[in-house]
């Protein structure tokens, strides 16, 4: 993930400690890596999509500024919780364009298209995937994490990995369990 990771974890528990200029040392370090990684997500977002990479970025950036309480512990506990506050974004507007119905037609997703659900006409589609992997949390907050970091965040399995702190094949292994799970999940 682009920047030393000693420079910003540095600056990261510095801001914790409420240094104010470490803050404003660490934005520019880690807003390229937030703007691709929601670049990622929002590549096949319809034309004219109200929500654009940029705009996602700097709402996750403003909610990170808001949280008083995070003790960060290094850059990938900083890019995991980014990659939860995208999801949380996305999910929120998916729900507020009034897309997520109870009940309905079986939903058809391939987990493998990761960055074309992104698509504005999947709305639906964003919030199935969001309760499904809440469901997963309960039984493999592992799992669910993976999904979240590939899914939501648009981390490839390398950069999941280094979030994760374990090997890129146990990622694989979580990616194909998880995915089996939520589409018979979804499938429901």
């Amino acid at each position: 993930m682009g920047e030393e990771p000693t420079s910003v974890t540095q600056l990261l528990k510095a801001w914790s400690g409420g240094n104010q200029e470490a803050l404003e040392e660490l934005t520019p370090k880690v807003y390229l890596e937030l703007r691709r990684m929601a670049t990622k997500y929002m590549r096949n977002e319809r034309a004219g999509n109200t929500l654009q990479a940029t705009a996602l970025v700097h709402e996750v950036f403003l909610r990170l500024v808001e949280v008083n309480s995070v003790s960060w512990q290094d850059r990938a506990h900083f890019f995991a919780v980014s990659a939860n506050m995208m999801r949380r974004i996305l999910v929120d507007r998916a729900r507020a364009k009034g897309m997520a119905k109870r009940g309905g037609a079986v939903l058809h997703l391939n987990l493998d298209d990761v960055p074309e659900i992104a698509s504005g006409s999947r709305d639906r589609e964003i919030v199935a995937v969001d309760e499904a992997l809440d469901a997963l949390a309960q039984i493999d907050p592992r799992k669910a994490k993976v999904i979240e970091l590939r899914f939501f965040g648009g981390l490839s399995v390398e950069e999941t990995a280094e979030v994760l702190k374990i090997s890129p094949q146990s990622v694989m292994r979580d990616w194909k369990m998880a995915r089996a799970w939520l589409m018979t999940e979804l499938a429901r």
